[in-house]
């Protein structure tokens, strides 16, 4: 068992569940916010280490509901695209991993901005608080759901069918972009402000990206498994069910069906493609399937409190 496996046995209870939920709540709060007045971000929400010093513990987790770089026109998508990102990072890690990658963001992203206060500290005497985007941190969401689901497809600019991949791969090419420019940037700026800004936004692409390499190259834990991946499993375990039912009629055996139908008889053993159902209206554990799961006569179906032995039919 890996130690991040051991670590989850211990700590995974603390694990928030749908955790993107929380998250996406924190940003519709911001674009509130935003639009009563941009200035209340900066002045009382943003990670502001002197401020915090002084008492503003508050600063430590209000930074995150920095609303996303997008027009109203563009925020339900948004919302959507990233509640089904966060939703299918945790089907496929779970809770406890889900998690531990998005906090490792927003610890990374904490990171920059006190090592950029302390280093401006030491250097003029007077502490800098970068505001770093927490865009970089979606931007990590999306590369690792990229990697999971290459096969996704979304429909760019809401009619143009594109896989996932191509998005992560455009996704990453442009962070590193991001990277360049804002140290070119950073070097080309006259003003000290602005040269810490810049450079303090390289870095936390940087980070962002670190996040999502340490992840899927050094942890490589079985909680990783890409979606197709998983469809290939499935499908082997249904090919090797049937083939194992072939060769015990084939020998002579007699295999005893989990599922039958009530009505026409017919169990898993005579197709793959059968599925069952228990209905709810019927008294006791009587199971059909899909065919004549919504045509059968309910058994002990009471119509009303004088009734006990009619039965209907669903219509």
């Amino acid at each position: 068992m890996s130690k991040l496996n051991k670590i989850e046995r211990k700590i995974g209870k603390y694990a928030i569940p749908h955790l993107m939920r929380y998250v996406l709540a924190l940003y519709i709060i911001g674009m509130i916010v935003d639009m009563v007045n941009p200035a209340i971000y900066t002045s009382f929400l943003m990670l502001d280490i002197d401020k915090l010093l002084q008492g503003q513990v508050w600063r430590i987790v209000t930074f995150l509901i920095q609303p996303p770089d997008v027009s109203l026109l563009f925020l339900v998508f948004f919302l959507y695209l990233y509640y089904m990102i966060g939703e299918a990072l945790e089907a496929a890690w779970g809770s406890f991993f889900f998690n531990l990658y998005f906090f490792a963001g927003v610890l990374f992203n904490i990171l920059v901005v006190v090592g950029f206060y302390v280093a401006t500290r030491v250097i003029t005497g007077t502490g800098q608080s970068p505001m770093i985007s927490v865009s970089y941190i979606n931007q990590s969401l999306f590369l690792a759901f990229a990697a999971l689901y290459p096969n996704t497809q979304l429909l760019l600019f809401f009619f143009i069918p594109v896989k996932i991949k191509w998005i992560g791969i455009a996704d990453g090419i442009l962070m590193g972009y991001g990277v360049i420019r804002n140290v070119i940037l950073g070097f080309r700026a006259i003003n000290f402000v602005d040269r810490v800004d810049n450079f303090a936004k390289a870095i936390a692409v940087v980070v962002a990206m670190a996040n999502f390499l340490i992840f899927f190259i050094m942890f490589k834990t079985k909680r990783f498994i890409p979606m197709g991946m998983a469809r290939q499993r499935a499908q082997f375990r249904r090919n090797m069910e049937r083939a194992q039912r072939e060769y015990g009629r084939a020998e002579g055996f007699t295999t005893i069906a989990k599922h039958k139908c009530a009505i026409c008889g017919r169990t898993e053993h005579d197709g793959d493609d059968i599925e069952f159902r228990y209905c709810s209206r019927c008294v006791g554990n009587y199971e059909y399937c899909l065919e004549h799961l919504y045509t059968h006569t309910h058994v002990g179906y009471m119509a009303n409190p004088e009734d006990v032995t009619g039965g209907t039919k669903d219509e």
